[in-house]
């Protein structure tokens, strides 16, 4: 006769009321609706592809905050070459048109924030002496103009927030040191505020001023720490699966993606990676082409990932994301 007892199973949480920030693959009885349930994704959620970039570029930045098809790309390092650009495009779900409007600095790796017809771009490299500029310049919808100077000027940090609202934070200075503090902008001038945990650069960004998540960057090597910014301090949270720098993100502090950079040792990345306000989930589908410095825009159910560098150079491409978070599923048995 066959022998059942050693076989063991787990148990299942008992609960009146769904988990208010469950993980992907919990499931749990509610005792209030008689109803097993679990957290899980309920389509496949991928890129296709979107119309190209007019300027071939990677070290770009972005605003789109909220929307795939309203977003701004401008500034970074054309076409394989060694000099910054202060081109400027914006894109309308369909393709991108090119402004005769240019950044008044040519640059790249700065920080941008906003949206397609009000934005911030933040700091950055340049070339000239000195290469790193404080200088930060908003977008009105048709031209750039100058705005106050954050406090300490770097390259390769990262922006989030609106243009009246932002928030700045990692990158370093020039020669390369220790990665640099957060600063707050109020619409007016900026404030240092308390730095990140985990000091690095290049790192995937998404949020508002006062929520923001901080994903992976270099930290003396790829990291996959992950920080929320909750308006005055930076706490450490669980970290991305695979340790990347130079991805690029998008969302809010609690649903968001990032995708694409460069894993260890060196490779460009396709791995694309969910946000639920707690953890991270791979995604089972990835970019299209795998790349790195790339700029990203949108939200986790509808985002654009555009330019970067890819293999075997920079590209134009853009690629359209379409997702749904993950969410409760009522579990049926028989």
């Amino acid at each position: 006769m066959t022998n059942y007892t050693g076989i063991q199973g787990q148990n299942i949480l008992i609960v009146s009321s769904d988990p208010a920030n469950p993980t992907e693959g919990q499931i749990w009885y509610n005792s209030t609706s008689n109803l097993l349930k679990g957290y899980a994704n309920v389509v496949t959620n991928a890129f296709a592809s979107g119309g190209n970039l007019n300027t071939a570029r990677n070290n770009l930045a972005s605003a789109g905050t909220g929307t795939q098809t309203a977003a701004l790309g401008f500034g970074g390092t054309p076409n394989d070459s060694n000099t910054s650009t202060g081109a400027t495009e914006s894109y309308n779900g369909t393709s991108w048109t090119s402004s005769p409007n240019s950044l008044s600095t040519a640059r790249q790796t700065s920080g941008g924030a906003g949206t397609a017809t009000a934005a911030l771009c933040i700091s950055g490299y340049r070339l000239g002496s000195p290469t790193q500029t404080a200088e930060v310049e908003s977008w009105n919808g048709t031209s750039w103009s100058p705005s106050p100077n954050v406090n300490t000027k770097r390259l390769a940090g990262t922006g989030s927030g609106i243009q009246t609202s932002a928030l700045f934070f990692g990158g370093f200075d020039d020669p390369p040191g220790a990665p640099v503090a957060t600063e707050s902008w109020n619409g007016s001038s900026w404030t240092s505020v308390n730095s990140l945990n985990t000091g690095r650069f290049f790192i995937a960004g998404f949020g508002t001023q006062t929520a923001t998540i901080a994903a992976g960057g270099d930290a003396s090597g790829q990291t996959a720490a992950t920080e929320s910014w909750n308006g005055t301090s930076w706490t450490t949270v669980s970290s991305l699966n695979t340790a990347r720098k130079m991805a690029s993100g998008f969302g809010i502090q609690t649903l968001g993606v990032a995708t694409g950079g460069n894993t260890p040792p060196d490779s460009k990345s396709a791995a694309t990676e969910l946000w639920n306000g707690t953890s991270w989930t791979s995604n089972p589908t990835g970019l299209a082409t795998a790349r790195q410095q790339a700029a990203g825009a949108g939200t986790q159910t509808a985002g654009i990932n555009f330019g970067g560098l890819a293999s075997p150079g920079t590209t134009t491409a853009t690629e359209e994301w379409t997702g749904s978070a993950v969410a409760v599923r009522t579990i049926t048995t028989s």
